[in-house]
């Protein structure tokens, strides 16, 4: 918001929280292969993997609980991974945000 950004009293007294740059992400949450009501949910249909995508963006700044992240070194550059249930909010630029108001017509 234009006056800033407000994590509830326990989130902070709690948890170390952290922020970041998003730089990369995976394909979101592994969904079970469909099944047919006949079928025995054993069995492998030989389908491909389906994702529930995930909230957050490449270039997203978001603030996390910082004891979920895993801290990991590649090519001398340290990064954190975070899973996506310690998110516990994102940041974007204007044109991406979700609007305050409804549209006119709804």
């Amino acid at each position: 918001t234009k006056v800033g950004l407000i994590l509830p009293p326990g989130a902070v007294e709690k948890e170390d929280v952290q922020g970041g740059k998003v730089v990369a992400m995976g394909p979101g949450t592994a969904l079970p292969p469909p099944t047919d009501d006949f079928e025995e949910p054993w069995k492998s249909n030989g389908g491909t993997p389906r994702y529930l995508p995930m909230q957050v963006r490449i270039d997203d700044y978001a603030v996390f609980f910082r004891k979920a992240a895993i801290e990991i070194t590649f090519q001398d550059i340290r990064y954190l991974v975070v899973p996506q249930s310690a998110i516990l909010a994102l940041v974007r630029d204007q044109e991406d945000s979700i609007p305050d108001t409804l549209p006119e017509d709804f």
